[in-house]
């Protein structure tokens, strides 16, 4: 009897990014014994790359209603934010077409409703599990910049400040005057630019990630940095997790949080079908010229990019490629934002030999999966956070912790439920 129910209270967790690590802090909280799975060292993966910002405005997804009047641009495939590979987005039709369909107005409401929940439940997550975790250092409160090389480009942003304005976004309209005053590094080639107060971040997501599995392990967490080769159905209720050496792990209860590789692994280990598409991005740090500094990130609207001050060096982030998730690199996008950034700011050389790359794994309404797989009782979903994993991981868990234990969850989690797809 004691040995059943020891483990009616063990949980695997395959995924060791930000979003995998959160959740198995949360259920480690709810006395859950929690083993997290993972082949690379926690937050190496697609959560070390990003621009490490945690920011309300992120409410907004990409198909928005605005996407339907820049669509006949994008399809020329020529543009520094959008680029797509013709074969992979036909192989990927059906996930395309749906995804266009996701952008009209009503969906966009559903989703900017469901997003600003996830993000402000993160946000004061983030905060609690920085301090626990002794990286609250890491942290800078002094928001982001959207920067526009036009007035024109700032009119086209219009959906954005209407939007955060209804959510109550604390922004701050500025002139080339108000910019060069908070960052005076930036070259005075913006005549406008929005400074997005409710948003923080951090100088090195990855290390960020390290500090919270880190935290894991100090209160008695396990973490086998090993492949997983499947996931299936054991005695009783029971679920047997397989790493490739053929070493397995009986738990009550799995949670899949594999991020852009969910999509393959639930395809070959559970038959199940993942609408899932990957929207690639690049960094690369710079340094910059002597007695020139940036003290919070900067997205250049018009030039694709965002810039943001990390502990390795200035950070230029590409926009979206629309790839397979294992595509060779094609590094035009960086090149075209290094070009523009250049124009901006007075980088130097770069700091790494190579680019890196990841994949942000997006679902057609651009809204994660939270929630138990439909027809496999203790069988756990958390993937498909596109580009805000890593603001929104510690939400994710909290919502995922309230439904496992059945509590009432802290936000409405039917936006984000499996059976919208699964």
């Amino acid at each position: 009897m004691l040995k059943s129910a020891a483990m009616n209270q063990t949980i695997a967790i395959l995924g060791a990014g930000m979003v995998g690590v959160s959740c198995a802090l949360e259920l480690q909280r709810r006395g859950f014994d929690v083993t997290l799975f993972d082949r690379s060292t926690p937050g190496r993966e697609t959560s070390y790359g990003n621009a490490g910002v945690i920011a309300r405005s992120s409410l907004v997804p990409f198909n928005n209603p605005a996407l339907w009047k820049s669509l006949p641009t994008l399809l020329k495939n020529n543009s520094a934010s959008f680029r797509y590979d013709p074969v992979f987005m036909a192989k990927n039709l059906p996930w395309a077409l749906r995804f266009l369909s996701k952008a009209r107005q009503h969906t966009f409401e559903e989703t900017t409703v469901a997003l600003d929940a996830l993000i402000r439940l993160s946000a004061g997550e983030h905060q609690r599990l920085m301090v626990e975790a002794g990286c609250a250092h890491r942290c800078r409160d002094t928001g982001w910049i959207f920067l526009y090389r036009s007035e024109q480009a700032f009119a086209g942003g219009q959906l954005g400040r209407d939007t955060f304005e209804k959510f109550g976004v604390a922004t701050q309209t500025l002139d080339a005057g108000a910019i060069a005053e908070l960052e005076p590094g930036l070259n005075p080639i913006f005549p406008r630019g929005l400074w997005v107060q409710d948003a923080s971040s951090v100088d090195s997501p990855g290390k960020v990630v390290e500090a919270y599995a880190q935290l894991f392990v100090a209160r008695g967490g396990k973490i086998r940095q090993a492949q997983v080769t499947g996931v299936a159905k054991s005695a009783g209720d029971n679920w047997r997790v397989t790493e490739a050496g053929g070493a397995t792990h009986e738990v009550s209860r799995a949670v899949l949080a594999l991020g852009p590789w969910t999509r393959e692994f639930a395809a070959q280990t559970l038959g199940m079908s993942v609408p899932m598409a990957f929207e690639r991005g690049y960094h690369m740090h710079y340094g910059a010229a002597a007695g020139v500094t940036l003290t919070r990130p900067v997205y250049d609207t018009g030039g694709a990019y965002v810039l943001s001050p990390m502990e390795q060096g200035l950070r230029l982030s590409t926009g979206v490629q629309m790839t397979a998730r294992d595509a060779p690199p094609n590094l035009v996008q960086l090149d075209l934002a290094e070009r523009a950034a250049r124009q901006a700011f007075p980088l130097t050389d770069r700091l790494e030999a190579q680019p890196w790359l990841g994949s942000r794994p997006t679902l057609p309404d651009s809204r994660p999966i939270i929630g138990e797989c439909p027809g496999r009782p203790g069988l756990w979903l958390a993937f498909g956070h596109q580009h805000i994993g890593f603001s929104t991981g510690p939400g994710t868990a909290a919502v995922l912790g309230a439904m496992i234990v059945g509590e009432k969850s802290p936000i409405d989690p039917m936006p984000f439920r499996a059976g919208r797809f699964l």
